[in-house]
């Protein structure tokens, strides 16, 4: 199956836009299941008060939160399609760029040290663009996610040692969330990467932190560990937006990879309750739009 790479470009852009401007079906239903549990009246109002403003968004066809985010594009490519790599990371470019002029959209991207804003969302090494590869066959994935400053901030990484075990991590990501209070404008989601390099634990981080709401960690540990820590971080008491409440974290999602046998590293990535992102597969069928 080959690519059309115009097509790409033209999803790029299209994928941009509606990841900022519709809330995945998932998180939606998150916010209903913590407004279902949460007892703090003051959680109660501010829950009720977020949703009211994401309807209101949409319905105005309205951007969910002002801040555009660093573009991020996860590539995911199946078996028997045809394209360029370094093409298909140009489209990808060039749509991201598209959708920021021809919206058009505010540039949060800007050079790390001069400061300069090239109003187009680009940048050296941005949009970061993620690329893998699956056995499905003939299929092409590309997922949009804007990561926010105010979720980005909060990013932690920690090299402890195996002799310190699991309290280690377990201590570690709760001290993250308290560290993060309000900031990360909760109810977040909570990626929690462990193992592997330290720059490859933070991307586990990343990657858990933007998954869907209701999946799992494929390892069974890592299972066990997010639901233990998804029930320790709401009992914390930090809140929707960090005024109190049970509704700290709509979930904590753990991802882990093999490691060193004298390194136990830990990273910690949150997301924000307005946890965008957008997706669009290729088929034999067909373009066809997601989450």
């Amino acid at each position: 199956m080959r690519i059309d790479l115009k097509a790409v470009e033209d999803a790029a852009k299209e994928l941009y836009i509606r990841a900022l401007k519709i809330l995945p079906p998932d998180i939606k239903r998150g916010f209903e299941g913590l407004a279902a549990r949460e007892t703090s009246p003051t959680g109660r109002s501010v829950l009720a008060t977020m949703v009211r403003n994401i309807a209101v968004a949409e319905s105005a066809d309205n951007l969910l939160c002002q801040d555009t985010g660093l573009p991020i594009y996860n590539v995911l490519i199946g078996r028997g399609v045809e394209v360029d790599g370094h093409d298909l990371k140009q489209a990808i470019r060039a749509g991201c760029e598209r959708a920021t002029r021809e919206h058009p959209l505010r540039s949060s991207v800007v050079h790390p040290i001069t400061r300069v804003n090239e109003q187009t969302s680009c940048g050296a090494r941005v949009p970061v663009i993620n690329i893998d590869f699956s056995d499905v066959p003939r299929q092409l994935s590309i997922e949009m996610i804007p990561k926010g400053s105010g979720s980005e901030n909060n990013t932690w990484l920690r090299m402890a040692i195996p002799a310190e075990g699991v309290d280690a991590i377990r201590t570690f990501v709760v001290d993250c969330v308290l560290d993060a209070g309000g900031k990360t404008c909760p109810p977040t989601i909570v990626g929690v990467g462990i193992g592997g390099t330290g720059d490859l634990c933070v991307h586990l981080a990343k990657v858990a932190a933007t998954r869907p709401l209701g999946s799992a960690c494929e390892d069974a540990e890592g299972a066990r560990l997010e639901r233990e820590l998804t029930a320790a971080v709401n009992l914390l008491g930090v809140g929707p937006q960090g005024l109190g409440g049970d509704a700290t974290s709509f979930a904590v999602h753990v991802e882990l990879a093999a490691t060193h046998i004298t390194m136990n590293p830990v990273a910690v990535n949150m997301q924000c309750h307005s946890a965008r992102r957008a997706r669009a597969t290729w088929t034999p069928d067909g373009l066809a739009w997601g989450f």
